[in-house]
C-alpha cells in the first residue's frame, strides 16, 4: 500500500511546489529579492517541521553525526544551491530558458541513480524522460526567440543539477534508516543556516513589520516547503529516485496553469501540448511494475 502510495505523495508534493509562483510575485512587488524570498520560505518551513516532531516525534530530530553530510548535501548542495544557481540563471537568459534548464534534473538524477544507487535505467523511464522534459520545454514557452548564453547555460544547468541532488543526497540518508520527517527538518535547517549569511535581513525586517506579511509568509512556508518536501521525501523513500524526480515534473505544468487561471497569462497551442506530454509520462511512471524495488534502509 505504501509502494502504491508513493506515487501519489510526490505528485502532491510537484503541485504544491507550482503554486510557489504566487508567492515569489507577492514579495518580489514588496521589494524582496529571491535569495530574501527563499530564506523565508525555509524558515517558516522549518519552524513547521520543528514544532511538530519537538510535540509529537522528538526521536525524529535525532541524526549521528558520522551522517550530517546527507543533510548537508540536501540542504545546501541542493536547496539553497538551487536557489542561487536558478534565479542567477535567470539574470542571464529568458525565464523560459532558465525553467527549462532546471527541469534537466530528472536527467541527472535518473544517470547518478543507475551509478551511484544501481537503479536500472529502462526504456519506460527513458520514454518518460524525454516526454516530460519536452513537456516542460513547450509549457515553459521555449521558442526560436530565445537567447541562451554560456553564462546562462552553465548557471542553469547547475540548477538542475542543485535540484537533483535532494533526490541522491535523500537516497543516501534514507539508507542510513532516516525517514521523510527527519530528512526534511535537517535539510531546512541547513539551508535557513547557510542563507542566513546570504539573504538581506534589512528588507526582510521591512515587509514584517506589516501583520498581514506575516500571514503570507507562513502560508507559503506551509505550502511550499513544510507539505511538498515532506510528501516528496516521503515518497522518494518508497520509489526510485529516478522515477520520483520524472513524477515531480507536474510543478511546472501546475505553474502554468496558475499563471493562465490566477495571472491571466495567455497559454499557446504549444503549452496545451506540453501539459499533455507531462501528464502522459506521468502516466507511463506510475503504474507500478513488480520489479521495481527501493533498497531497504540499512541497519542503524
Amino acid at each position: 500500500m505504501k509502494n502504491r502510495l508513493a506515487p501519489i505523495s510526490v505528485l502532491t508534493g510537484g503541485i504544491l511546489w507550482g503554486t510557489m509562483g504566487v508567492f515569489v510575485r507577492h514579495f518580489n512587488r514588496l521589494g524582496l529579492a529571491a535569495l530574501d524570498v527563499g530564506q523565508i520560505r525555509m524558515t517558516a518551513g522549518l519552524i513547521m517541521v520543528g514544532l511538530y516532531l519537538a510535540l509529537f516525534h522528538r526521536e525524529l530530530l535525532r541524526v549521528r553525526l558520522r551522517d550530517l553530510w546527507c543533510f548537508v548535501g540536501t540542504g545546501v548542495g541542493s536547496l539553497l544551491l538551487m536557489i542561487l544557481c536558478y534565479y542567477t540563471a535567470m539574470e542571464h537568459t529568458s525565464l523560459a530558458v532558465a525553467g527549462v534548464l532546471l527541469y534537466t534534473a530528472p536527467i541527472f538524477v535518473m544517470l547518478l541513480s543507475a551509478l551511484l544507487f544501481r537503479e536500472r535505467i529502462t526504456g519506460r523511464k527513458l520514454l518518460a524522460l524525454a516526454l516530460a522534459f519536452t513537456g516542460c520545454a513547450l509549457v515553459s514557452g521555449l521558442g526560436s526567440d530565445s537567447r541562451i548564453s554560456p553564462a546562462g547555460l552553465l548557471w542553469g544547468l547547475g540548477a538542475g543539477l542543485s535540484y537533483a541532488m535532494y533526490s541522491i543526497f535523500g537516497r543516501f540518508a534514507i539508507r542510513r534508516g532516516y525517514g521523510s520527517w527527519t530528512m526534511t527538518f535537517w535539510s531546512f535547517f541547513f539551508c535557513a543556516l547557510t542563507g542566513a549569511f546570504l539573504c538581506d535581513w534589512s528588507a526582510i525586517g521591512a515587509v514584517l513589520t506589516q501583520p498581514v506579511q506575516w500571514g503570507w509568509s507562513l502560508l507559503m512556508g506551509l505550502v511550499t516547503a513544510f507539505l511538498p518536501y515532506v510528501l516528496y521525501s516521503l515518497g522518494l523513500v518508497h520509489m526510485e529516485s529516478g522515477r520520483a524526480s520524472v513524477l515531480a515534473s507536474l510543478e511546472p505544468v501546475v505553474a502554468a496553469l496558475i499563471s493562465v487561471f490566477w495571472f491571466h497569462e495567455p497559454m499557446g497551442p504549444g503549452g496545451i501540448l506540453g501539459i499533455i506530454l507531462v501528464m502522459t509520462a506521468i502516466v507511463l511512471l506510475s503504474v507500478q511494475r513488480k520489479d521495481t524495488h527501493v533498497k531497504p534502509p540499512e541497519s542503524a
